[in-house]
């Protein structure tokens, strides 16, 4: 991602760190390696809790936002790579994608020259929106039999201020 020969035009690290605080958003950890930076958060949607989502900045070229968005698939995949497809089709500024060992993963890319604390805000907040849309439909990759644990639904949505924040700018999402 990071070439030597870049000049840096975007965000630097640390304002990626003040605008979590801002957003009311802590990171877990931090890694630096070769002048990319990332950061891994927990996020609970409304009603899709726990969703680990990785920040990988390099100040050069933008921030990608990835999303672990379920346990590797272990179905025949024909379906469910039908399903990520339609949501590709469905969903704008959000793309679902496999990872190497066979997750499904949700992200959103951000220019360099564009990202900010909103740009950030409202890019976490849609992989919320997005999960929370998506719940009943992807219940059977995050639990055994697509039943939630008996205390899923009573659990307060902790980043219920970011996606209120952003409500207005989700569209249909924010509803």
């Amino acid at each position: 991602m990071h070439s030597p020969t870049s000049a840096a035009v975007g965000p630097r690290p640390a304002d990626v760190e003040r605008w979590l605080v801002e957003l009311g958003i802590e990171p877990l950890e931090r890694a630096d390696r070769e002048g990319v930076a990332a950061w891994d958060v927990v996020l609970d949607g409304r009603r899709r809790h726990d969703l680990r989502v990785t920040l990988i900045l390099d100040p050069s070229l933008g921030l990608i936002c990835w999303a672990h968005y379920a346990p590797p698939i272990s179905d025949l995949f024909r379906k469910s790579y039908r399903r990520l497809l339609r949501w590709n089709d469905e969903l704008p500024f959000v793309k679902f994608a496999i990872s190497d060992d066979e997750r499904p993963v949700l992200s959103t890319e951000l220019g360099s020259v564009v990202v900010d604390r909103d740009v950030l805000g409202l890019a976490l907040a849609r992989l919320l929106a997005v999960s929370d849309r998506l719940l009943e439909e992807s219940a059977q990759w995050l639990w055994l039999g697509g039943k939630r644990p008996p205390d899923y639904d009573s659990r307060p949505a902790r980043d219920a201020a970011l996606l209120d924040r952003y409500a207005d700018r989700l569209g249909e999402l924010g509803t």
